[in-house]
């Protein structure tokens, strides 16, 4: 296997010690010196890897989008049904790479980037439109024409529980969200209100 060279490897150690310094901040108002230090570089060397602090919140985006697309590979590579796929989609949302404390709280302040630099925004809305289509092909066979509509919703409810997350108050872990998200879900595909009556005839007989 091939070494990486010292570059790659020190663009990595920022961009990680970018998303945990916002995470400890929670906010944007991180500087390129600590990053650096983080890092255990100067900050001339960081300036010297990414030119300055916003290309250094763009490569750190870009680091966190590619390990939600590759959760949602791996867990979607098992799938074999349309339920599966939905819920190896759910599943990535909240796997422990992509729900940690450092990078929701990066998430939340890579949508307030996007409000004024339109790369941040670009990554975003591919970020969206891959996540529904992701959602919209899962669901068409259980759901039809009304696919699009719920995956909409769905995109809408992962936000929600970050965006919750982001407050500190009542945060859950990640399989306590995935479990929430599961309850909604299913509340939404055909046959909810006779899966819900057999799980009240199971009970009464138990």
């Amino acid at each position: 296997m091939p070494k990486l060279g010292v570059e790659p490897i020190r663009r990595q150690a920022l961009v990680k010690a970018t998303i945990t310094e916002i995470g400890a901040a929670g906010s944007l108002d991180v500087t390129v010196s600590k990053i650096a230090r983080r890092a255990g570089m100067s900050s001339a060397l960081a300036h010297h890897y990414f030119g300055g602090k916003e290309q250094i919140l763009l490569a750190a985006m870009r680091h966190i989008l590619v390990l939600f697309a590759d959760e949602v590979r791996s867990q979607i590579a098992s799938a074999r049904t349309p339920a599966e796929r939905l819920d190896a989609i759910l599943r990535a949302s909240f796997a422990s790479p992509n729900f940690t404390a450092e990078v929701i709280a990066a998430w939340l302040n890579f949508y307030v980037l996007a409000q004024a630099n339109p790369e941040a925004l670009r990554l975003l809305t591919v970020y969206r439109r891959r996540l529904q289509s992701n959602l919209t092909y899962a669901l068409r066979p259980m759901v039809g024409a009304a696919a699009a509509d719920k995956a909409e919703v769905i995109g809408a409810l992962i936000d929600g529980v970050y965006i919750r997350q982001s407050l500190r108050a009542g945060a859950m872990g990640g399989d306590d969200a995935l479990a929430m998200l599961r309850r909604t879900v299913d509340h939404m595909l055909p046959g909810a209100d006779q899966r819900k009556t057999a799980e009240m005839v199971d009970g009464a007989m138990t």
